[in-house]
């Protein structure tokens, strides 16, 4: 028996789009987390930097702006508001590179290392509030991160 999303005139149904049930669960797990990170002054893309400035400060202090861009799978160009509004925030610090100009540091300042002792609670937050199971949403996640290996494999469509 053949699937019936693959029927022709289901090919282009906007239920069958794999592209769009990912576009969609994006959009309502932010909105999930919008008033969570509220009370931390923060929005999901400059809680998503936090995050990578936390993580790496365990390891190695400041890190380069380039590093938090590929951790994030962002360009410069929209990385470098986010940058801006959380060193307005007094949460991180810019600072150039001694030995090159080009090279841009991030560093987490005080205030940005107490927050991390507030966001703490944020997953917990989320999962009370969302009602998800957590096997199933660590399932998911894995399922995630396996097909943005294999995405990341495949040969561009270009």
């Amino acid at each position: 028996m053949s699937d019936p999303a693959s029927a022709p005139e289901q090919v282009l149904a906007l239920d069958n789009q794999t592209c769009f049930a990912l576009y969609a669960a994006n959009r309502a797990m932010t909105a999930l987390y919008r008033p969570v990170l509220a009370t931390l002054g923060l929005t999901y893309p400059q809680y998503l930097v936090m995050l990578v400035l936390w993580e790496a400060e365990s390891r190695e202090g400041a890190v380069r702006v380039s590093f938090v861009g590929q951790r994030l799978r962002l360009d410069t160009g929209t990385l470098t508001p986010l940058l801006k509004r959380l060193e307005g925030q007094g949460l991180i610090q810019r600072q150039r590179d001694a030995d090159d100009e080009r090279v841009v540091q991030v560093a987490l300042t005080g205030k940005g290392r107490l927050l991390k002792a507030q966001a703490r609670e944020v997953p917990g937050q989320l999962l009370c509030g969302s009602g998800l199971d957590p096997q199933r949403l660590a399932s998911l996640r894995d399922e995630l991160r396996s097909l943005l290996v294999l995405l990341d494999e495949a040969p561009s469509g270009g």
